[in-house]
């Protein structure tokens, strides 16, 4: 079960401060559970965990095995924010880190950017793999996804021709609507819908994370149960709630110290991506009306080598929370050598991870001494099981702590700015006065 240890907040805070922080914590949490707050049609995320039902998994499985049968070798996955971070953070943790798989697909992800060479370098692998794709996108319409899906579905098209390219096609989107809902209908493709009251940063239990995961050849049971046992967890009104305790200490730290920045950080770097997930869930949760943490991270040991020297002397602007996981799932011990030139002969015998765990130690300690406070949020390892409780802990925690802030935690009004400009600078049809201002700007 995750654990939420604030004792590397104790010199920086006082208890009547963090208590009264927990009862904040803890009205909002009343909010949340209600449904009564802003937002409260995007909410349906509550259910996932321990209300999926059995034929959405089985469907997901259907494609998976459709697939292998078709001995399909490299899946391609379209999609941007939410439809792609949640499956990318569970498929970085779960994969082996080096040697790609034999008996199941390679997945990449498309859509995310519109870096030609990186399109253009995923497309060198298509020409040389079994390719399928997964898009995803509840629109159809949103630029970086749909420009990567009309690239690889005319790649898949002319390859396969349109009959057997229906078979290699699945779109995740709209039940009703929509360009990619129109699209697969006339072109008879498999579908899985968004549902219309979970948005994309809280989407990773959905078919948005649920069918690459799957198809990537991991157990989505085990990942349900693992947040459904966790939902069990933040859903007591209590101040042992870890999601009450981990909500608490942030929102007092960056509004009685003024810590800006949360960094979260993990040593291993299998939880990169679960880092990158996480910044979207917080970053566009809070971050509006002027106010919000920002969310940054860092791998350690690696970074510590380079954004190590900030964090300790730098501005005393942020926080840091760390991921600890407590059981590496491999085993790896460091030998002796009778020269000992390296003069690491005083670790032989030991385990690789011991040396890890006790630079996690010793950075934390360090780093409280230079004074950033330290939350410490722990799994037990990295399996589909606790992913799936590590996403549902920190969803339930974002909804608490962005009522905490006062805002609303399931919008995001800001993401379309970049947008208009774009489309505008593009000469998008229907923003010829935006383009007209925008080119007097500049």
């Amino acid at each position: 079960m995750i654990k939420v240890n604030l004792s590397g907040c104790d010199s920086f805070v006082k208890d009547a401060d963090l208590k009264n922080y927990k009862q904040k914590a803890l009205e909002a949490y009343d909010i949340l559970a209600a449904g009564n707050g802003a937002g409260n049609d995007f909410l349906g995320w509550k259910d996932l965990p321990d209300g999926t039902p059995e034929e959405l998994i089985a469907q997901c499985e259907a494609v998976r095995d459709d697939w292998y049968g078709r001995g399909v070798n490299l899946v391609v996955v379209i999609g941007i924010g939410g439809s792609y971070l949640g499956a990318r953070c569970a498929l970085e943790a779960l994969n082996h880190q080096f040697i790609l798989p034999e008996d199941k697909p390679r997945i990449v992800f498309a859509g995310n950017n519109l870096s030609e060479d990186y399109l253009a370098e995923m497309m060198d692998l298509a020409e040389r793999s079994n390719v399928a794709c997964i898009s995803i996108s509840k629109s159809g319409t949103t630029t970086e996804p749909a420009v990567a899906f009309r690239i690889v579905k005319e790649h898949i098209e002319a390859r396969y021709g349109k009959q057997e390219a229906a078979a290699r096609i699945v779109a995740v989107t709209d039940a009703v609507k929509g360009a990619l809902k129109t699209l697969s209908t006339q072109e008879g493709y498999r579908t899985f819908v968004v549902p219309d009251n979970v948005g994309g940063r809280f989407s990773v239990l959905t078919p948005v994370g649920l069918l690459p995961i799957c198809v990537a050849g991991y157990d989505i049971r085990a990942m349900l149960r693992g947040a459904a046992d966790a939902k069990k967890a933040v859903t007591v009104r209590s101040e042992d709630n870890p999601a009450i305790q981990y909500a608490a200490m942030r929102n007092l730290l960056y509004s009685e110290l003024g810590k800006k920045v949360e960094i979260l950080v993990s040593f291993n770097p299998r939880l990169t991506y679960l880092a990158e997930w996480w910044k979207q869930l917080f970053g566009e949760s809070e971050g509006k009306d002027g106010k919000g943490i920002y969310p940054a991270s860092a791998t350690f040991t690696t970074d510590l080598h380079s954004l190590g020297q900030f964090i300790q002397d730098g501005s005393r602007c942020l926080f840091e929370t760390t991921l600890k996981v407590e059981k590496a799932a491999r085993s790896v011990v460091i030998g002796s050598d009778p020269q000992n030139l390296d003069q690491l002969n005083y670790l032989a015998g030991q385990h690789v991870e011991h040396c890890n765990s006790m630079a996690a130690l010793g950075t934390k300690l360090a780093h409280i001494d230079g004074g950033v406070p330290q939350i410490e949020i722990s799994m037990e390892k990295i399996d589909e099981y606790c992913l799936g409780e590590i996403f549902c802990f920190f969803e339930f925690a974002c909804g608490v702590s962005a009522y905490q802030l006062g805002v609303n935690p399931f919008n995001q009004p800001g993401v379309e700015a970049y947008k208009k400009n774009m489309f505008a600078l593009l000469r998008k049809p229907g923003y010829e006065e935006a383009t007209k201002a925008i080119l007097a700007k500049i």
